[in-house]
């Protein structure tokens, strides 16, 4: 039985078609508020193309998206945005030359008067960063402190932190342990379970089913660009989840 709480995102009936060759048909999705939702499957199984409808990267050749019960269209990653929707893509598309909190705000900088000129506000950048940072429970430095410097799991971090530093109500998270050492995975599974108790909804996409299963409340298969399975992750294992990436019931 699924939990009560708030659907914040749905998505009806996704297909999306390039040429002749279709990526996705039919394909359903819901999430809640506070809820991970693990979505698995195989190369090519349409996750990523899923992920960037959901977006706004890519328009659907048919079906519908709800946020929050009212269905939008999603001309770019903007609107998403501006819906509460937030990626986090496996290359993390941070700057290593600028600082963490510059990087948090990139694009979205608060900016103070001189006069008929808007400056970008450094000391605001910092101070917001760092308070961010702080109720994220993510370590550093400082906020002034290069990305370049970090180890791959705290650039993770940042940009988790980037993606949920405007009120974000959904991230949608690929790969977001892959080539980390054990270490910093269990930081960054942490990181993904207090996003959860704040409300924030997260779909995890991993080939890793260590991932999965320590931060999901669900499970969803797809296979050849189709729903293929779904459950409560305490009415599945790990054994069964592998065979629906395999295409096995």
């Amino acid at each position: 039985m699924l939990s009560s709480k708030n659907i914040v995102l749905e998505a009806k009936n996704i297909s999306k078609y390039f040429g002749t060759i279709t990526a996705l048909e039919n394909v359903n999705l819901t999430v809640r508020e506070g809820e991970c939702l693990g979505v698995v499957g195989d190369n090519g199984a349409g996750k990523s193309t899923f992920m960037k409808v959901l977006s706004g990267l890519y328009k659907p050749s048919s079906g519908s998206l709800f946020f929050n019960g009212n269905q939008e269209i999603l001309s770019s990653p903007k609107d998403s945005q501006n819906l509460g929707l937030e990626m986090v893509y496996q290359d993390l598309a941070l700057a290593g030359n600028l600082p963490i909190g510059e990087n948090i705000f990139l694009g979205r900088e608060p900016t103070k008067k001189f006069g008929f000129l808007n400056l970008l506000d450094y000391k605001k950048i910092k101070e917001l960063s760092e308070a961010h940072l702080d109720k994220l429970k993510i370590h550093v430095k400082s906020a002034e402190q290069k990305v370049e410097e970090l180890s791959g799991g705290q650039r993770q971090a940042i940009a988790i932190a980037r993606a949920t530093a405007f009120n974000s109500k959904i991230v949608i998270m690929d790969e977001p342990t892959a080539a980390l050492a054990i270490k910093e995975v269990g930081k960054v599974l942490d990181l993904i379970n207090s996003l959860k108790k704040m409300g924030v909804s997260v779909i995890i996409i991993s080939h890793r089913m260590d991932d999965i299963f320590a931060v999901s409340d669900r499970v969803m298969a797809l296979f050849q660009g189709t729903n293929f399975a779904e459950s409560e992750l305490s009415k599945t294992t790990r054994d069964e989840v592998i065979g629906w990436i395999m295409g096995k019931k």
